[in-house]
């Protein structure tokens, strides 16, 4: 085989001629790169996981969402009983209001009583003595006072005397007979 003098030229100047380069660089497409691999690498994983999502995306969603279904019901469980204890709450707090001022409502009427009792004994008393009726009053206490000492004294008086005793028939006192006392009278008396 015979060179060429531009093979020649190459030799002489340490460089590939232009089929070696051709050459080298069909043999260097050839071979894989860092590049390459790490390409195929990375679709290979990103379809994989793409399979995975769509064979177990589903099972995966149904588990959260009955996860999430249940934090629902015992958050929804929990909110009724918190309502439920805040309503009796306020009920409770609805009947000691209520029976505070039931008491009020009574001491308040029991003190306007007691105001218009003692306004009317005001009244009474300053119309009576007005109107003369207390004297009137007075003097039929006054009677009534006397004529209950009067009894009393009635009674008292016969209590003494005897005219009042257990024997509903009257005693009269009694006394034998005695001779008489005249000096030679002889009446027998």
């Amino acid at each position: 085989m015979a060179l060429e003098s531009n093979d020649l030229a190459m030799l002489q100047r340490g460089g590939l001629s232009p089929y070696e380069q051709f050459d080298m660089a069909r043999q260097q497409a050839k071979k894989p790169s860092g590049v390459a691999i790490a390409g195929l690498t990375v679709a290979s994983v990103g379809a994989a996981a793409a399979i995975g999502a769509w064979i177990f995306g589903p099972l995966y969603g149904n588990a959260k969402a009955g996860q999430a279904r249940e934090a629902a019901q015992s958050a929804k469980e929990l909110a009724a009983a918190q309502y439920q204890a805040a309503l009796q709450l306020l009920q409770t707090q609805n009947q000691n209001t209520q029976a505070t001022i039931d008491r009020l409502i009574g001491t308040v009427a029991a003190e306007r009583n007691e105001r218009i009792a003692g306004d009317l004994n005001i009244t009474t008393t300053i119309n009576d003595t007005q109107s003369g009726q207390q004297a009137a009053s007075q003097s039929q206490t006054t009677a009534i006072d006397n004529a209950v000492s009067q009894v009393m004294n009635q009674t008292f008086a016969d209590a003494i005397t005897g005219r009042s005793s257990l024997n509903a028939t009257p005693v009269q006192i009694y006394s034998a007979p005695q001779p008489c006392g005249c000096p030679g009278c002889g009446c027998g008396q």
